[in-house]
């Protein structure tokens, strides 16, 4: 090997090393530990009610036909893992307990919502979903990792695919009204 590419490989390797840091900082940064099982089951039932309900405002106050597709899919699949929580909680035999800090959030988003309309209705409909299935995915990825009840693990692990679909739209729809 000559010094030339010896040398730009150490350089590249050098200049790729900030990036890969970043990476690492900004992974290590939204990891989140999973919650207790009635926690989660709390976590869980939280989003899936802002979801069905902020996505049900949307369809009867926005016109913009993004912010609507999102919408109903969000309602159409959060109504299908609300049914799934239900029956895995069940099975697992436990109860629920609020998320305070959850509950915190999707109340005053639903109460800005509930205030505006038009674009700004877009814009905070657009931004409050993306806070959520962001939260959601970090939970739910937690939970399916290292959760304690097998029954609400599972249903982590199956509900994970859908809500990180539903994320990366939610950031595309908050992106690009």
């Amino acid at each position: 090997m000559t010094t030339a590419v010896r040398r730009r490989s150490i350089l590249a390797a050098v200049a790729a090393a900030p990036l890969a840091y970043a990476a690492a900082a900004t992974t290590a940064a939204h990891a989140v530990d999973a919650l207790p099982d009635s926690r989660f089951v709390g976590f869980a039932e939280t989003i899936n009610d802002f979801m069905i309900k902020s996505g049900q405002l949307a369809l009867s106050k926005s016109t913009n036909e993004l912010v609507r597709g999102f919408a109903t899919r969000a309602v159409a699949e959060h109504t299908k893992l609300v049914s799934t929580l239900k029956h895995n909680r069940s099975e697992a035999g436990v109860s629920m307990s609020l998320h305070d800090e959850t509950s915190r959030m999707t109340n005053d988003a639903m109460s800005q919502l509930n205030s505006l309309t038009g674009p700004q209705f877009d814009t905070a409909y657009a931004n409050a979903v993306m806070r959520a299935e962001t939260a959601a995915v970090a939970q739910y990825g937690a939970y399916s990792q290292s959760g304690g009840s097998g029954p609400l693990k599972r249903y982590a692990q199956e509900s994970l695919p859908i809500l990180k679909e539903l994320s990366e739209y939610s950031k595309r729809l908050a992106g690009g009204r």
